[in-house]
């Protein structure tokens, strides 16, 4: 493709996802493909001969965008916000036509630095403790995802309690990780990658209201853990679970920490952006006195494509400790004078995108005011929906309710609790069968509930309310 070719095509391309993401809304919310209606769309054969870009086009919107379940829809409300936004697309797409491969300082420089201004920018724009900053003793990295962001806490941690041993000798003995029930599973996964197993994952009780770890728990299972003879290596805080954006105390769990000496990893994947508003910074109660490493995405809710996860950590040694090997291909100036930060140090991989530019476009485009804007217009969704839910005595709401994530189910008179529950869930297939919404559920001390997430780019309360409707007409 000769640069008049890539103008000309990537013209079209930029014109076809500005057509997209303005008619979005008259797409289906989810996709309502088969199993295996795509693939069988699709040659079975890879083409011999090349094809025109025109073509690849019209398969697009002719085969994948029917199976695709389109998050950036104003009435998606599954999961967590996948947010993405004009600034971030261009910004990937600029990334894209680089090609850097930002694995060390020396590969480009811009990569490494434009990085460690953004983390740094964000750092303070959530009132994060200042040895974050990569001028200190910590430091910030972009990562792929919050699960990796874990894994590598674990290593680092694995670092800290061996004494190096871990990056050149193996563990001996047995290791142990604490989370609560409600903590992400990608703990669990992590686990079984660091060589320390899921079974050796211990699992701490919570509050059954604020479903939030329970600290005299757990520095009774670390206790205890010690005398028998295991190494405690990482507790996991969670800011904003997964199931019902639940906070953990995570000062009480860090003064557990320090007296037991464990690394002490905050998930902050879905709330922690939520503190670039000063009113919310008390979701950063005790990061600064007592946390090790922090994660937190904007690629949930803070309008930048996935995948950008941020990572810092208090002190890198452990971290740099655990993951650098220095090969004679990668030996360099930069490198050597130790004046500079490589960054494949601080991930699993070698090679690294630059995600830094999209980060930096949304930072540039919106500001601090249009930044806080956003988060502020979905707690404000939030909270509408929260009115209508406990005003309507057909439904019950989960308090306490977090952010911008509201969880709540209809009652069901008389039905018992397992017929309830299955009605719950047959009500949210039909609405998510229809195309018109999609939501997502857990459970909440063993009952279905429904989750609600809002703040999405494109969401306006006119769709929340349309939502509510839905959902209040199909549970008659």
């Amino acid at each position: 493709m000769t640069p008049d070719e890539f103008r000309t095509h990537g013209k079209q391309v930029v014109d076809w996802i500005a057509d997209y993401l303005e008619g979005v809304e008259s797409l289906p919310v989810r996709s309502q493909v088969a199993p295996g209606d795509v693939r069988r769309a699709l040659p079975e054969h890879p083409p011999e001969q090349g094809e025109d870009f025109a073509a690849v086009m019209a398969d697009l919107d002719r085969i994948v965008v029917p199976g695709l379940t389109h998050w950036q829809h104003p009435s998606f409300f599954a999961y967590y916000p996948a947010n993405t936004s004009g600034p971030a697309i261009l910004g990937d797409l600029l990334s894209s036509g680089l090609g850097v491969q930002g694995m060390l300082w020396a590969t480009s420089p811009a990569c490494t630095e434009l990085e460690t201004v953004v983390v740094d920018w964000l750092a303070e724009l959530f009132g994060l403790p200042e040895h974050f900053r990569t001028d200190r003793a910590g430091g910030g990295v972009i990562q792929d995802s919050a699960s990796s962001a874990t894994l590598l806490a674990i290593l680092a941690a694995l670092q800290r309690t061996s004494d190096g041993a871990a990056a050149v000798g193996g563990l001996t003995g047995r290791h142990t990780l604490y989370v609560s029930t409600e903590t992400h599973s990608s703990v669990a996964k992590s686990a079984r990658i660091a060589g320390i197993g899921a079974d050796n994952v211990r699992v701490v009780d919570v509050d059954p209201k604020a479903l939030a770890m329970d600290v005299t728990v757990l520095d009774r299972m670390i206790a205890e853990d010690v005398a028998a003879g295991a190494v405690p290596v990482l507790v996991c805080a969670t800011v904003g679970t997964t199931s019902t954006a639940a906070v953990d105390p995570v000062r009480a769990v860090g003064e557990v920490c320090r007296r037991h000496g464990v690394w002490l990893h905050v998930d902050a994947a879905y709330a922690g952006v939520a503190a670039v508003c000063p009113e919310l910074r008390w979701l950063n109660d005790g990061v600064a006195e007592y946390v090790d490493s922090y994660a937190t995405n904007p690629h949930k809710w803070l309008l930048t494509n996935f995948d950008c996860t941020v990572m810092w950590v208090a002190d890198r040694a452990p971290l740099v400790g655990a993951l650098a090997i220095h090969p004679e291909y990668l030996r360099n100036a930069a490198t050597s004078s130790g004046a500079v930060v490589d960054f494949r140090d601080w991930q699993v991989s070698l090679g690294r995108r630059f995600r830094a530019l999209k980060l930096w476009a949304v930072l540039r485009w919106y500001g601090a005011e249009g930044l806080r804007a956003h988060i502020r217009a979905g707690l404000a969704q939030a909270a509408e929906l929260v009115s209508w839910v406990a005003a309507d005595e057909s439904f019950e709401l989960h308090e306490p309710q977090t952010l911008g994530l509201v969880c709540f189910r209809p009652r069901w008179p008389g039905s018992p609790v397992e017929e309830a529950d299955a009605a719950t869930l047959r009500l949210m297939e039909s609405l998510n069968a229809s195309g018109d919404l999609y939501l997502t559920h857990t459970k909440v001390g063993g009952r279905v509930v429904l989750r609600m997430a809002l703040g999405g780019t494109r969401t306006e309360s006119r769709h929340v309310r349309a939502a509510w409707d839905a959902i209040r007409a199909a549970a008659v």
